[in-house]
C-alpha cells in the first residue's frame, strides 16, 4: 500500500501514536486541562489581591504615617476623678472612652474589645475596663489585659492637655 492511498483513511489498530483519541470524547477535563485551570484560577486570585496586598504592606512597614485630626474630647473640669467619658476618635464610627485616673492624669483607648470588637466599658465601683461579651478585663494604666480571652492590649489614644480642654491628638501604633 502506497503513502497516497493512506492519506484519509482512519489507522489501524496497532498504531501507537493514534490509537487512543477518540473524537466524542476530545473535550472531557483532563489532568492537564484541570491544572491549568486551577492554576489559572490562583493566578487571577494572586492579580486581583495584590492592590490590597500593597495598601497592607504599605501601612506595616510605615505604621504611624497617617495622620490623625487632633479633636477636642471635653472640658477637663467636667470630669471627676474616676469618671469616664465616651467619644468617637479617629473617625465617627470608632469609639472611644477617656478615663480621669488621677487629679493631673488621663487615659484614652479605643473601646473595642481587641479579642471580637465588641464594646469595652469604664466600671466607676471596680475601676476596670470591662469587656462584657467574654468577661474580659483591661488594665487602664496600660490598656493591657488582666482576665479573659483578649491577647492584645487596647490601642491608647495619644491626649493633650491645652487650656483647660483635653485632646485627643493620635492613636500609639501596637508594640511587638
Amino acid at each position: 500500500m502506497s503513502d497516497d492511498k493512506r492519506v484519509g483513511n482512519v489507522p489501524e489498530r496497532d498504531d501507537n501514536y493514534t490509537h487512543n483519541i477518540h473524537r466524542s470524547n476530545e473535550r472531557s477535563l483532563d489532568r492537564r486541562a484541570f491544572m491549568k485551570t486551577v492554576l489559572g484560577g490562583v493566578g487571577l486570585f494572586a492579580v486581583s489581591t495584590l492592590p490590597w496586598g500593597t495598601l497592607a504592606a504599605k501601612q506595616l512597614l510605615a505604621p504611624g504615617s497617617g495622620k490623625y485630626p487632633r479633636k477636642k474630647i471635653v472640658e477637663a473640669e467636667a470630669v471627676k476623678t474616676g469618671e469616664a467619658v465616651e467619644f468617637f476618635y479617629p473617625s465617627d464610627h470608632e469609639g472611644a472612652l477617656l478615663v480621669r485616673v488621677g487629679e493631673d492624669e488621663w487615659r484614652a483607648y479605643q473601646n473595642a474589645c481587641t479579642h471580637l470588637k465588641c464594646p469595652v466599658f469604664w466600671s466607676t465601683e471596680k475601676n476596670e475596663l470591662l469587656c462584657p461579651c467574654h468577661h474580659g478585663k483591661f488594665d487602664v494604666m496600660t490598656g493591657e489585659p488582666l482576665a479573659g480571652p483578649p491577647r492584645r492590649a487596647l490601642p491608647e489614644i495619644e491626649l493633650e492637655i491645652e487650656g483647660g480642654s483635653i485632646y485627643a491628638i493620635g492613636v500609639k501604633p501596637y508594640e511587638t
